[in-house]
């Protein structure tokens, strides 16, 4: 399929910065790609807020009053389209889940993503996110959630590439450059930076309104 950026969404927002996180970037011997981000703390979102929303990405929202899919509101830019490829065994959004990720970092479809991904780990300490050639584990990406007084703390980590014997080479050096090149990296850890700290911007007022409740129970 030949994606396009989407109309871009001017919320307003002043996105966090590249320095606004501690990162690190690197590549391993066997052509691993290692990336880390201790985020920024995430001001008034909990990490039940976090559960909820990606049980619930695929959803549509109101947003500034117009009607929004959910995953192009938490990045105005790069966010093309998400689809729940397969369902957890329960139907709904869950481990054992599939989701699609289209995105473009920094706006560049240059730097154009769309991988499908299978949901290992959901739950308010995080989520983890896998994808499998041969058997083989040759992507990962984990984020953590952990509460604090004000607010979440937000750890990711993204693996590109496998120690396998095989993967060594099929994935890391025949496959990873067409989907993942060096200068790709910097721009995900933007990205990224980027739509966690937009969750300050939606998510909480989003969460309580969809689940009045949730206010008594968390």
């Amino acid at each position: 399929m030949h994606w396009k950026l989407p109309q871009s969404r001017p919320f307003g927002w002043t996105m966090k910065t590249l320095d606004s996180a501690q990162t690190s970037f690197t590549i391993s011997d066997d052509q691993v790609y290692h990336l880390h981000i201790d985020h920024d703390l995430i001001r008034g979102v909990t990490p039940a807020m976090l559960d909820w929303w990606f049980r619930h990405i695929g959803d549509m929202m109101l947003y500034k009053g117009q009607v929004y899919p959910a995953y192009q509101v938490w990045h105005p830019i790069d966010h093309i389209h998400w689809a729940l490829d397969r369902p957890a065994p329960d139907g709904y959004v869950g481990v054992g889940a599939r989701f699609r990720i289209v995105e473009a970092f920094g706006g560049n479809m240059e730097y154009l993503i769309d991988s499908t991904e299978e949901v290992v780990k959901l739950d308010t300490t995080g989520i983890r996110l896998v994808r499998r050639m041969l058997g083989v584990e040759v992507f990962s990406l984990e984020h953590q959630f952990i509460a604090v007084a004000d607010g979440t703390q937000y750890i990711s980590d993204m693996v590109v590439g496998t120690n396998h014997p095989l993967g060594r080479y099929v994935f890391n050096r025949l496959f990873r450059p067409w989907i993942f090149t060096p200068a790709m990296g910097p721009a995900w850890l933007k990205h990224n930076i980027e739509e966690v700290g937009n969750f300050e911007y939606f998510l909480p007022e989003l969460y309580h309104k969809r689940n009045p409740i949730a206010l008594a129970v968390y």
